[in-house]
């Protein structure tokens, strides 16, 4: 009897606090493409930062909670927020359990493997550990059209695959290396990660295939199948409360409109036409 009671004193606050009704977990919803754009449905470090330390700043959570849905994006934006959430969870010493939705792919699947455990969907996909860049070439277009593009540059590589000029070789060998060494990253990260749960003898884990996560879990990419509410219960108590963290709006605060007026107007219409094709390209990738 004494020994229970001085392995309860000496268990951490959070394991305490586990019979209790009140345990509180706070929940951060990461969800769009991954780019530094500060459009609202984007994940980049800028708009998760603030999310995810009010999430950890709350002592008396034992855990936080990370639903992520992303089709992927920027490499660089990728790993900025997941190591912030490393650093989070190691100052504050929280665990960190996350929770793919719809798709958790490239980069979203980077984010994801920042959790300390991975829990999904079925029907979710994840995977897409991979590098790939895409454009498109005009020359044949410009021709047709009668049209001369002029361009003047200071550094033979300045004009690097170029859209309006014809495709070289020694370019697109520069852009596979480039792809390689980012590709390297992405890889010893996850490694690193899931450790010994991940199955490195499993065909094309590192070729950019992608899996639904009930195929995944068997070569280790996810820990376990299930949604956040079923797996918060089971491990907190059934009066679990879940705390959504979101961001935070002025009370006169508006949606962004892109300003129509004159040349400004124009450049910022085309921008956030062309950053939403390119989002949607994304999320078409895996049917979505």
């Amino acid at each position: 009897m004494h020994d229970d009671l001085t392995d309860k004193i000496k268990a951490p606050w959070h394991a305490r606090l586990l019979g209790r009704d009140n345990v509180q977990i706070p929940v951060v919803r990461l969800t769009g493409t991954i780019e530094a754009s500060q459009k609202p449905d984007r994940i980049n470090i800028a708009n998760a930062a603030p999310l995810l330390q009010r999430a950890f700043k709350i002592k008396q959570a034992p855990a936080v909670a990370i639903i992520i849905n992303s089709p992927g994006g920027s490499p660089v934006q990728s790993r900025l927020v997941a190591k912030y959430i490393r650093d989070l969870a190691a100052e504050k010493d929280k665990k960190v359990l996350v929770f793919i939705e719809d798709v958790a792919a490239s980069g979203g699947y980077f984010i994801a493997t920042a959790g300390d455990e991975i829990i999904a969907d079925p029907s979710s996909i994840v995977g897409s550990i991979g590098v790939i860049s895409a454009t498109f070439g005009f020359v044949d277009a410009i021709e047709k059209l009668g049209v001369s593009r002029r361009v003047y540059t200071a550094g033979e590589n300045k004009s690097t695959l170029d859209p309006f000029l014809p495709e070289k070789q020694e370019d697109v060998d520069r852009l596979k290396k480039l792809q390689l060494d980012v590709h390297e990253v992405f890889k010893d990260y996850v490694k690193e990660r899931r450790g010994d749960k991940l199955d490195l003898e499993k065909e094309g884990l590192f070729s950019g295939e992608f899996w639904t996560a009930k195929s995944a879990i068997e070569f280790g990419l996810v820990d376990a199948l299930g949604d956040i509410y079923e797996t918060l219960k089971k491990r907190y108590g059934k009066k679990v409360k879940l705390m959504k963290i979101e961001e935070k709006r002025g009370l006169f605060s508006m949606p962004r409109i892109p300003f129509l007026g004159g040349q400004v107007g124009q450049q910022s219409l085309s921008d956030d036409m062309l950053s939403t094709l390119k989002a949607q390209a994304h999320w078409s990738r895996f049917g979505l």
